[in-house]
């Protein structure tokens, strides 16, 4: 992966530096829309206060130096970076500042995170971020410890520069095999992003190979998309109507997959992306319709027209067609995500009798009908999460079957597993036009970065089988979930661990009402578009963002998204009686039990999809009850605890880490 410059420091200090800059500045106005004359200034400042730097540092003359480094995750360039034999340095320039402002160093940070993460040859070498402020007056400031890791922002002024540097080239010792500069800059750099910054890289032009990481995972996901490109073609060609079904653990990337689909390698079909929920909806828009934006300023309300067509909400793409029998719809192919989750008739028709257009049929035989509309071809990917069933009147794969059962017309590929799911509403009755392949199922989790066995861990605790839950703790060496039983403990270590660019934000079931007298009253409104794209997209200060830990969002929020770091806040609506899970209602003033199947696996399906939420580490916070107040006594908490704690959780012990000296990521691969 190359720079926009990279040389040698003598070979740098030997070359004219006004075509440097205006190499750099041609490079920023083509990527980033700004201005030649915003840009040139400050690019000779940054120049000229290397160049005086490095030329008083004798040693700096073997070093390497790297300007405009991308970094693919985060849509942005290192200003510089320095390769020395004992470290790496990442320096953020801020030319004409005159104060260390805390998100410039949240952003030099973020850089160094991102090398240490997803850079292979960043894994095991020391890495200091520095913010230079020009102009501003440099602190004094001790010097970090000499080991492998992100060390603490440095700060240094124009001309402070030169002493920190040297100073540090000074005091890092030589490492046991120095660092090869020309083999770092061409080790492989490979990002996990999340949803959101999956679904922006696609949309702007960069393939499902290049973001996600190299490992298993990966594979399966060029894997799978290379076969619904396949099967798209063949029946386009063959004038077929195809419905597949892509099936996989939670965090697998069905929903990377789907956005592949549409944004991605399969742009040219003009797919359109469908889902039923409205979080997903509004985010995944504001964020391309944001980022638009940023390369032609001024057009937001016309950036989200264009992405409205993209990704629309299921409910409305159904209703729409349903009122126009005789339209047809422009995509050919559709992206369903979360199709398990789509209406069973008898629901449907309860839901929608007294409004228009009222359902007469399920939604999968609505949705098969309405694209059935094309006389010669057309293809639904349906996208199904096992376990993701939160809502009434969800009915899982049976219902698809059901309607294709009585459509003929459709042909079907699935992976086999569909046909042996121990759930009932799970599994796809065997019809002689379904073909099986296994390339449609992902087994292998991309979400959790930090332990790919974590969704099985999840299904064990919530299977009520601890044995199971401790084999794969023993096997995997650990989990990435810690308890605590203090709010503020979580809350501090949350913001310790989201101080730069990871995200981290509350979860709570929309079950917990009895957290309202933990001060956790309010949640975040899923309906609410200008509510949920804050939560999700913006950052504190701003109170609304997650990061500020003050409002926490439902299953009904959370569902098909993500964050880095998770504070799940448990209610008291699954609870442990008899060494069993039991599901309450919280009606009135008081629990009661819920006598409904449904319901009950859907409460605990709620808490899947809460326990999976988390890229890195989810801390699930236990209030301690109250005995004072018969909805809260604190062995109702206390056995949940117990149970957690058997399964191998981990106390939370340390609430304030030192978020750069956290272990750097071991799923790279050289």
């Amino acid at each position: 992966m190359a720079a926009f410059y990279s040389a040698g420091v003598r070979e740098f200090l030997d070359a004219d530096p006004t075509s440097i800059a205006a190499r750099l500045v041609a490079e920023q106005v083509r990527h980033f829309r700004v201005t030649e004359a915003a840009a040139i200034g400050a690019w000779e400042q940054t120049i000229a206060v290397l160049r005086a730097t490095l030329v008083s540092i004798p040693a700096a003359l073997g070093w390497r130096l790297l300007l405009e480094y991308p970094l693919l995750r985060l849509g942005r360039r290192i200003d510089a970076v320095l390769l020395a034999s004992q470290m790496v340095l990442v320096l953020e320039f801020k030319a004409g500042a005159k104060e260390f402002a805390a998100a410039d160093l949240r952003q030099a940070e973020d850089y160094a995170l991102d090398l240490r993460d997803f850079h292979a040859a960043s894994r095991a070498v020391p890495i200091v971020p520095v913010l230079v402020a020009t102009v501003a007056v440099a602190p004094v400031q001790g010097w970090p410890l000499p080991i492998a890791g992100v060390a603490q922002p440095m700060r240094a002024s124009a001309e402070s520069l030169v002493l920190l540097i040297g100073g540090l080239a000074a005091h890092f010792p030589p490492l046991p095999a120095a660092i090869d500069a020309l083999g770092w800059e061409n080790a492989p750099y490979r990002p996990v992003p999340g949803i959101v910054e999956a679904a922006r890289l696609l949309y702007a032009g960069h393939g499902v190979a290049e973001i996600t990481a190299a490992r298993a995972g990966s594979a399966e996901l060029e894997r799978t998309t290379q076969a619904i490109l396949d099967a798209v073609q063949k029946a386009e060609a063959e004038g077929r109507h195809l419905v597949m079904f892509v099936t996989g653990v939670p965090g697998a990337g069905k929903t990377l997959i789907g956005l592949n689909v549409v944004f991605g390698t399969g742009r040219r079909l003009g797919a359109a992306y469908l889902t039923g929920n409205p979080t997903l909806v509004h985010v995944l828009r504001e964020a391309l319709a944001r980022d638009s934006v940023r390369e032609r300023p001024g057009r937001l309300r016309q950036a989200r027209q264009e992405v409205e067509g993209k990704i629309q909400r299921l409910p409305l793409f159904r209703d729409d067609y349903l009122r126009h029998p005789d339209h047809v719809p422009p995509e050919r192919v559709v992206v369903i995500d979360e199709a398990q989750r789509c209406w069973s008739e008898e629901y449907a028709v309860r839901k929608t009798r007294d409004r228009r257009p009222a359902l007469t049929r399920s939604e999968p035989a609505h949705l098969l009908d309405i694209m059935a509309r094309h006389r010669d071809w057309a293809v639904l990917v349906c996208l199904v999460g096992g376990g993701q069933e939160i809502h009434t009147g969800e009915g899982g794969l049976a219902e698809w079957g059901l309607a294709l059962e009585a459509r003929p017309l459709w042909h079907i590929e699935a992976a086999g597993t569909v046909l042996q799911a121990s759930d009932p509403r799970q599994r796809l009755p065997t019809l002689s036009r379904l073909r099986t392949t296994g390339a449609l199922d992902l087994a292998v989790p991309a979400r959790a970065i930090r332990n790919a066995a974590a969704p099985a861990w999840v299904d064990a605790v919530l299977a009520n089988d601890p044995t199971w839950a401790k084999g794969i703790v023993a096997a995997e060496g650990g989990v990435p979930f810690r308890l605590t039983r203090d709010f503020d403990s979580m809350r501090r270590y949350l913001r310790a661990l989201s101080a730069g660019g990871c995200r981290g934000g509350l979860l709570a079931s929309a079950g917990a009402r009895r957290l309202r007298a933990e001060g956790l009253g309010a949640e975040l409104p899923h309906m609410d578009v200008g509510a949920v794209t804050c939560w999700f997209l913006d950052r504190w200060p701003d109170v609304r963002a997650s990061d500020a830990l003050e409002v926490p969002a439902t299953e009904f929020c959370c569902q098909g998204l993500e964050l880095d770091h998770v504070g799940l806040c448990w209610g008291g609506d699954l609870i442990r009686r008899q060494d069993e899970w039991q599901v309450r209602e919280f009606r009135g003033t008081g629990w009661t039990m819920p006598r409904g199947s449904e319901k009950i696996a859907n409460t605990k399906n709620t808490y899947r999809v809460l326990l999976t939420r988390a890229r890195y580490e989810t801390v699930i916070w236990l209030p301690r009850g109250d005995a004072l107040d018969g909805t809260r006594p604190p062995e109702v908490y206390d056995s949940v605890a117990r149970f957690l704690l058997d399964c191998g959780v981990h106390p939370l012990d340390d609430p304030q880490p030192e978020r750069s000296n956290l272990p750097p990521q071991l799923f790279l691969v050289p």
